[in-house]
């Protein structure tokens, strides 16, 4: 630029037309030594996007890029192709030739290019942002075109290596604060307004259309701005069609504060330097207003004449403003970040003369470094940023995160004392919250991301994992470290490691997440143990290598989180289960040398021992909002403690079960146990979520070496009973439950027993089914109730098929009628009907074959044995037997009752033969718990105290 004089500007003695046309001149002058230094910075053939988007946007050419539809709005006002844009425009189309249209038709009002581009703080990876204005009279569906146009141009300028972003709206919309444009991962939503539209004014690079209107009123007059642009408009000093307004920035309102330092943080997980910058920036409008925002101090820079374009940069002046500001607070340690973060924005290696000296960003820059102070050695430092090392960006990341956070809480504690309102959105301002929660929030298990766009790439050349426990037989170790270039133990003592972790997995992962592992990695295994006789490693390099490539395969980088997904409720996405790593379940069988003793290949239930091969799991999740977490199941019922979490996970959303993979460590039955695990998941989660519903009220049953399990939910809330033996089982199955609750059994359960995993599968709702099994001179019988509680026994078989059913089924129909009959008087619950099922083994597979018996047949000749229980004083339950019409009652005969009941059966038997006595019929009370009234108790119930007065009774008999 030329030397130039100061303008001044009186409204109260009139305008003078040709100081407004000398102060858009100065704009237009710095505005087109920025634009060619915006140029400058793209590649050649880059510039053709740059060149070329006013004349797309002015035209909609169908030879041109991004055409869309014949009435897409075109025409931007006062435009005129320049040289290079029809070059660019031939080059693409050899056969486009200009035509200026319809006069008057314009409906694009301006085209303005913001942010780093044509500043100190652009670099390679920085994007485009252009704002793209339109009348604010266009119908919505003109205005969809519109945009979809600018998503056909972002496509186009993506085939050059740009990113180009195309924000569509009206001046008006934006002046009122009409815009509809939610948070997304460039468009700031309603985090801020004046902070946007502070920085549109002092970085703006006008391609077209309107110039600003902006540009004519004086810092001084700026809180006079809607006074002073109705002056001008009213009394045409300008043109309709030459000036567009956006709105006056006097300052910003504290109500912005807040929103956009979440904005900035949110940012900042991507771009930490250019977001520690403006949040910063923020802090500082924030506790120094009396100084005016950088708008203000561009605006009065080129109202004073400043005749140089580097010192108005919009890098330098925002580094000048932290500067001045910095320094007052005497805050050495935030001014070097700063310094630091101003450096790495820009990109530029001064150490490398070669890539800088012809650059005028290079020339400022060094400038800037020579008042620093800088040494070479720092310099050095922060070019070599592609070959940092972790633990230097640790540190780093540290840094930054400390200031990001310090400088939001300031502006959350200045909202909050001064009871101040956020002007952000609720929405927009809960998915800032949850990206942030995302990223920076510590948890139990979660992986650190410690790389956010600080360093190109933290991948290793030679990781070493190193072990160092007591005996190879523990599945615990007292740690694991991870060094780079360890050539053996000993080096250990001397070696800084790069970082510690509680497992092998939790290392893998952690590299993983942060990039340190590349498929050129070379990844050694180093395992020691104190014990001198200790067996073999269980886990080798290449069993290490498979689970990097598994853990690799399937986790990748994180990539950020969508909108839709932060806008949703968090959910897992995927897990992986990685199976005894570094364990070998099958070392105690090894040494006896009992590999295989019989048909059992279960892998919860191998051998002959029943031995459970699923030693110990570790789970790592991915969620919905890509955040990484580990947790470890080493001890105890690793198996079923990992099942029920999982299951909690999917109660959460079961529409959306997350996917599972898993993985074991080798040996010959790494494949097997992994299948296992993989079918177990399915089916238990198949079974709980069917139908994407649930969870469905079920009892699954599991097998894992002796003992049994029994998953279940309560509620959404999942869990497990450990039963140590099959008559534990039994009991448990038989308890009352308030909800039909069906036996599920595993895949691999009762395969020794074919007829009881019958049973369980034919279950019905609502129904009292009777099952029975003839064998070994013994009859099994199972009853299932009307809510599915299952109550099984066996008894002697008696010879005769009809005297050793009908005894439980004509108390199983005494039960029925007296539901009849109380339904009958208006109870809801409906009448659980009875079926009885013989259940048929042959060649280990069962079958069932229901058991017709008409109505005549269940009257029983003989003896009919009932039972009346009566609630005794102390809580405990007693009853009184009646044979035939023979009371016996407990206050009678007391101790002796159950004597005289057998003394009186064996006189009525002519024959003197001994057989079994049954009960035809029982009745409880509906206070037989105490603490409630029970209007209908379950038929297992009764069940099970008619097996106890049975047992008894038999006992005095001589037959039990």
């Amino acid at each position: 630029m030329t030397p130039a004089h100061a303008v001044s500007v009186d409204f109260s003695e009139g305008v003078d037309r040709k100081v407004l046309r000398r102060i858009t001149d100065r704009f237009c002058t710095l505005n087109q030594l920025r634009l060619d230094r915006a140029r400058s910075a793209l590649t050649w053939r880059q510039q053709v996007v740059l060149d070329l988007l006013p004349l797309v946007f002015h035209l909609n050419h169908p030879a041109l890029p991004g055409y869309h539809a014949t009435d897409c709005p075109r025409g931007l006002d006062r435009y005129q192709p320049s040289d290079q844009a029809m070059h660019a425009a031939q080059r693409l189309a050899r056969s486009f030739r200009f035509s200026a249209g319809k006069k008057g038709a314009a409906e694009l009002t301006g085209l303005y290019l913001m942010g780093s581009p044509g500043s100190l703080g652009h670099s390679v990876a920085s994007d485009l942002d252009v704002w793209v204005c339109h009348r604010g009279d266009l119908p919505p569906e003109r205005v969809a075109a519109l945009n979809e146009k600018a998503e056909r141009l972002t496509r186009w300028a993506a085939d050059y290596g740009l990113e180009l972003n195309l924000f569509v709206f009206s001046a008006e919309d934006f002046r009122q604060g009409r815009q509809q444009a939610e948070v997304t991962t460039e468009n700031c939503g309603s985090a801020q307004h004046y902070l946007l539209l502070d920085e549109f004014y002092r970085t703006a690079i006008h391609l077209g259309g309107r110039y600003p209107l902006w540009w004519l009123i004086p810092v001084e007059e700026e809180a006079r701005y809607d006074e002073l642009t109705r002056f001008l408009q009213d009394n045409r000093f300008i043109r309709p069609d030459e000036y567009l307004d956006f709105g006056a920035v006097p300052s910003v309102p504290v109500t912005e504060f807040l929103g956009a330092g979440v904005w900035q943080l949110y940012k900042g997980i991507d771009s930490p330097w250019k977001s520690l910058l403006k949040l910063l920036l923020i802090e500082c409008y924030a506790r120094d207003r009396d100084n005016g925002l950088l708008s203000g101090d561009f605006k009065r820079a080129v109202y004073h004449g400043e005749t140089s374009v580097d010192a108005v940069d919009p890098y330098v002046m925002l580094y000048r403003r932290l500067e001045r500001w910095l320094t007052a607070m005497d805050a050495p340690q935030r001014l070097d970040l700063v310094r630091r973060a101003l450096y790495l924005k820009t990109g530029l290696p001064l150490t490398r003369a070669g890539e800088t000296a012809s650059r005028w960003q290079g020339r400022i820059l060094r400038e800037l470094v020579s008042e620093w102070g800088w040494q070479r050695e720092t310099l050095s430092e922060l070019d070599a940023r592609h070959q940092w090392r972790v633990e230097l960006v640790m540190e780093l990341r540290r840094r930054v995160v400390s200031e990001l956070t310090h400088s939001y809480r300031l502006l959350s504690y200045m909202a909050r004392s001064d009871n101040v309102r956020a002007s952000i959105s609720k929405a927009d301002l809960d998915l800032l919250g949850r990206k942030l929660y995302a990223v920076f929030q510590r948890k139990a298990g979660k992986v650190e991301i410690i790389n956010p766009g600080i360093a190109p790439s933290l991948a290793e050349e030679n990781l070493s994992f190193c072990q160092r426990t007591t005996s190879a037989r523990q599945l615990t170790s007292d740690g694991w470290l991870l060094f780079r270039n360890l050539e053996s133990l000993a080096d250990i003592v001397w070696q800084s490691p790069i970082r510690r972790a509680g497992s092998l997995v939790e290392l893998v992962v952690w590299c993983q997440c942060n990039g340190l592992l590349s498929p050129a990695t070379r990844i050694n295994l180093r395992q020691e143990y104190q014990e001198p006789d200790a067996p073999a490693p269980a886990l080798t390099v290449k069993g290490l290598r498979a689970m990097t490539a598994f853990i690799g395969q399937h986790l990748g980088v994180p990539e950020p989180p969508s909108r839709e997904a932060l806008m949703a409720p968090v959910r897992p996405d995927t897990h992986l289960l990685l199976v005894n790593v570094g364990v070998d379940p099958l070392a105690r069988l090894t040494e006896r040398g009992l590999h295989k003793l019989s048909g059992q290949h279960d892998s919860l239930g191998f051998s002959g021992g029943r031995d459970n091969l699923v030693a110990t799991i570790e789970q790592v999740t991915i969620n919905s909002w890509r955040e990484i977490s580990l947790q470890r199941y080493v001890t105890g019922d690793a198996l079923v403690q990992c099942l029920k979490n999982l299951l909690a996970l999917v109660a959460r959303d079961p529409a959306h079960p997350p996917v599972v993979k898993v993985w074991c460590a080798g040996g010959s039955h790494a494949t097997a146990i992994s299948r296992r695990i993989r079918e177990l998941v399915e089916d238990v989660t198949r079974q709980f979520f069917a139908g994407g519903t649930g969870p469905h009220p079920l009892r699954y049953l599991l097998k894992v070496d002796q003992r049994w399990f029994v998953l279940r939910f309560d509620g959404l809330e999942p869990g497990f009973i450990g039963l140590a033996s099959d008559q534990e089982l039994m009991g448990y199955l038989a308890r009352p439950q308030e909800e039909y609750t069906p036996v599920v059994p595993d895949r691999y359960a009762l395969q020794q027993d074919p007829a009881f995993r019958a049973v369980c599968n034919a279950c019905q709702p609502d129904v009292i089914q009777m099952f029975w099994q003839r064998g070994n001179g013994r009859l099994r019988f199972w009853v299932t109730d009307e809510t599915g509680s299952l109550y099984g026994w066996s008894q002697p078989w008696s010879g005769s098929r009809r005297q050793s059913l009908l005894p439980l089924m004509r108390f199983l129909e005494n039960l029925t009628e007296r539901r009849q009959l109380r339904q009958m008087a208006g109870a809801e619950s409906p009448v659980a009907g009875l079926i009885c099922t013989e259940v048929i083994v042959e060649a280990g597979e069962a079958r069932l074959e229901r058991t017709p018996l008409a109505p005549e047949s269940l009257s029983l000749d003989g003896m009919e044995l009932q039972a009346v229980g009566v609630q005794q004083g102390d809580g405990s339950l007693r009853f009184d037997l009646y044979c035939d019409e023979q009371e016996f009652s407990l206050a009678e005969y007391g101790d002796r009752q159950m004597a005289a009941v057998a003394h009186y059966v064996r006189q009525l038997r002519r024959s003197g033969e001994d057989y079994p006595v049954y009960l035809t019929d029982l009745h409880l009370p509906h206070d037989l718990d105490p603490q409630m009234w029970q209007q209908e108790l379950q038929t297992c119930q009764y069940l099970w105290y008619r097996q106890q007065l049975q047992q008894a009774l038999n006992r005095e008999l001589g037959l039990a």
